[in-house]
């Protein structure tokens, strides 16, 4: 799977026996050892189904957080003739349609599968694509509305995004949008590399902001403890899309379900794995859409959450 650290896996088939090969946006070297892949990712459907199991091997790679690498990850895989590549990132997903016309995909992605070109329907994909999403990147303002809500006395809020991202001129735009319907001012700042994370934040830092908004990235998705450690240390509360994100430290998070989109993605590999053809798999979506809040990280930052907030969370870390 081309991707994301998460479940970054490319499922691939030779004819016997068949394999199915993991490329991922991450630096894992062992896949199996992370819950969020393993568990409940897109690997464990996939092989839990009928003759799936029998034949299948899955190797594992990974781009190493560079977006420039995918493409050379996914010719790789068409040279052998694989059966099926699954790609859990949005750059990753337009590598892999633009590497292959006959290999199916099956994708994973938070942004609008029509709008950024994977498929032409979602009830009728069509060609050899078909997916998954999540609702991440169009609720992208209503993150800005969270943040307003922690700290409804401030006027300024950040938006920290990757630039290289497909989604990030959407993501921009929408959450300016909604920053500007509630009379607030949002400074972005793009980071796409260790290095200008560690510069990003030191920027928040002197912006005195009311709370950072972390854009949707698949970079970002694989340093979510490292993100919720910059937060604290520069005393910059934050927000970003998944509840991983909180789990690992951070402040809150407001987003779909990435795992989520992995399970119902993986049941699509194992079913064109089985003869089945993307163009007749409509894309699914997953609808799950959590607000989580952490205590301790709020006390760490001397926060006080408003009970509104904490009313409407799904999960809440004392």
């Amino acid at each position: 799977m081309l991707g994301a650290r998460f479940c970054g896996a490319t499922y691939f088939q030779n004819e016997a026996p068949r394999i199915a090969a993991n490329i991922g946006h991450g630096s894992d070297t062992n896949p199996h050892q992370n819950p969020r892949i393993g568990d409940g990712g897109c690997i464990k459907p996939a092989r839990s189904r009928g003759p799936v199991d029998q034949d299948v091997t899955i190797e594992y790679r990974w781009a190493n957080g560079q977006y420039d690498r995918l493409s050379a990850l996914a010719d790789d895989l068409v040279r052998r003739q694989v059966s099926v590549i699954a790609a859990t990132s949005t750059p990753a997903n337009l590598v892999a349609k633009g590497a292959t016309s006959t290999i199916p995909i099956v994708f994973t992605t938070g942004g609008d599968s029509v709008q950024l070109g994977l498929v032409s329907s979602l009830s009728r994909p069509g060609g050899n694509v078909t997916g998954a999403t999540q609702m991440t990147g169009e609720v992208a303002p209503k993150r800005i509305e969270l943040a307003h809500d922690l700290f409804p006395q401030a006027t300024t809020f950040g938006l920290l995004v990757n630039p290289t991202n497909p989604l990030t001129e959407t993501v921009k735009k929408d959450s300016q949008a909604a920053a500007l319907k509630l009379g607030l001012q949002l400074n972005v700042v793009h980071a796409s590399t260790d290095v200008e994370l560690d510069d990003a934040f030191k920027a928040f830092r002197e912006m005195h902001l009311g709370a950072l908004v972390i854009g949707t990235d698949a970079f970002f998705n694989n340093r979510l403890e490292q993100l919720a450690a910059l937060a604290v240390r520069n005393s910059v509360p934050a927000v970003y899309e998944y509840h991983q994100f909180v789990v690992g430290g951070g402040l809150a998070s407001y987003g779909g379900s990435i795992l989520d989109s992995y399970r119902l993605a993986g049941g699509y590999v194992g079913r064109i794995l089985r003869g089945e053809k993307p163009a007749d798999l409509p894309v699914q979506q997953a609808s799950k859409i959590e607000l989580l809040i952490n205590l301790k990280t709020a006390k760490a930052l001397a926060i006080t959450v408003p009970p509104s907030v904490l009313n409407r969370a799904d999960e809440v870390i004392e």
